[in-house]
């Protein structure tokens, strides 16, 4: 039986908020360049919390100013994309196995991984704890080497088409994430 491997962020959830950028960004019109400027570096481990922090905001951050954003960063990736977690759902109720592979820094999978909507889905692979990122081709290598299965047994799934073409060379099958909808279709296709 394939296994399907889920992207998290703009697919099981939804894109940020505005209003929650809004409040990390308190104002500060340059926020959002700085904050996905040195985002992969994040996402991969190479910057801790304190680091990344401090160069968004471009001041030292720590204590509980560092917890305080860390925690609306959690809550801005924290709102499921209920039509994803409806395929989810079915996909649990039909015995197929899923995991996920997402580029999240290890502060924010803490944060994620108690979500209710995300119990179906393990095991979970966070970039922040691989120390390696998506596009590379290592972490779907490492992924695929963990779960023990075929490369041509795993149905991966993200919004990112950078992403989706990694994985088809790394030789899963793979869907462009669009909407649940398109989704849907493909997976009947491909879990046959």
């Amino acid at each position: 039986m394939k296994t399907v491997l889920f992207d998290y962020g703009n697919v099981v959830s939804l894109p940020q908020a505005p209003e929650d950028v809004a409040r990390m960004a308190g104002g500060d019109r340059g926020f959002e360049d700085r904050y996905w400027q040195v985002r992969l570096d994040f996402d991969r481990g190479s910057l801790d919390p304190a680091a990344y922090w401090s160069h968004v905001y471009g001041r030292p951050m720590a204590g509980a100013d560092l917890d305080a954003v860390v925690a609306l960063d959690v809550a801005s990736w924290s709102r499921p994309n209920e039509e994803t977690v409806g395929i989810v759902d079915e996909l649990a109720g039909a015995g197929v196995p899923m995991a996920l592979l997402s580029n999240m820094p290890v502060c924010v999978a803490e944060g994620i991984d108690g979500l209710p909507f995300m119990r179906p889905i393990g095991p979970r692979f966070y970039s922040g704890r691989m120390g390696l990122v998506k596009p590379e081709p290592e972490i779907f290598h490492e992924t695929v080497a963990w779960l023990g299965v075929a490369p041509g047994d795993l149905v991966f799934v993200d919004d990112r088409p950078e992403n989706v073409a990694a994985a088809e060379r790394a030789g899963l099958a793979a869907v462009h994430f669009r909407d649940a909808a398109a989704l849907r279709e493909d997976l009947k296709e491909l879990l046959v």
